[in-house]
């Protein structure tokens, strides 16, 4: 009878990525805030229990906290090692534009979902993937709050992630509700864009 060979580790099969960090920019920004605002949407937790370690994959390892405990199984770094995420290294200006778009995209809420739902048509709102309602949210957000970006460059950015993270039928949906949202928007004078080529 012939001997089996031993399976690998998983470790042998997986090996742990060697890249340390990528550099953050405005893609992976967004991506982040849609990553928070997803996690607050199904989950009901505050934007603020889970922004620095999703942005900054800081953990919590209070002493105080752990007081009495057993032992953790992990020590940060191994957390670290055995996240999804490559880790990211973000320039200053980055990070408060990641604050700045979360917390305007939560502010515009109340704006910002009657205007796609009544552009919706055909559609039932409540149906709607909830990551393409956030990423329309996210856009109105922007829209109004970074005067420097260029209004095409918010809708391709929204576009592009909706690409990566929602349905096959998101970047139609999403590009014919912002043609409209935009066209109202511009009418009611919602936002003001500075510098040439900006609209």
């Amino acid at each position: 009878m012939a001997s089996r060979k031993p399976t690998p580790s998983l470790i042998a099969e997986f090996p742990v990525t060697k890249i340390d960090f990528v550099k953050g920019n405005r893609r992976l920004a967004r991506e982040k805030v849609l990553q928070i605002l997803a996690a607050c949407e199904t989950s009901g937790i505050d934007w603020r229990s889970i922004y620095t370690h999703v942005i900054m994959r800081e953990f919590s390892f209070d002493p105080e906290e752990e007081r009495g405990k057993p032992e953790k199984l992990m020590t940060p770094a191994e957390i670290d090692e055995f996240e999804a995420d490559t880790a990211i290294r973000w320039e200053q200006d980055e990070v408060e534009f990641m604050r700045t778009l979360l917390i305007a995209s939560n502010d515009v809420r109340d704006y910002a979902d009657p205007l796609v739902e009544k552009y919706s048509q055909n559609w039932d709102y409540d149906r709607i993937a909830i990551l393409d309602r956030i990423l329309l949210r996210m856009a109105i957000a922007e829209l109004i709050t970074f005067p420097e970006i260029p209004v095409k460059v918010t809708v391709n950015e929204t576009l592009e992630i909706a690409k990566l993270y929602s349905t096959d039928r998101s970047n139609a949906f999403i590009n014919g509700i912002m043609d409209s949202v935009i066209e109202e928007m511009t009418k009611e004078g919602k936002f003001q864009k500075t510098g040439r080529g900006l609209l």
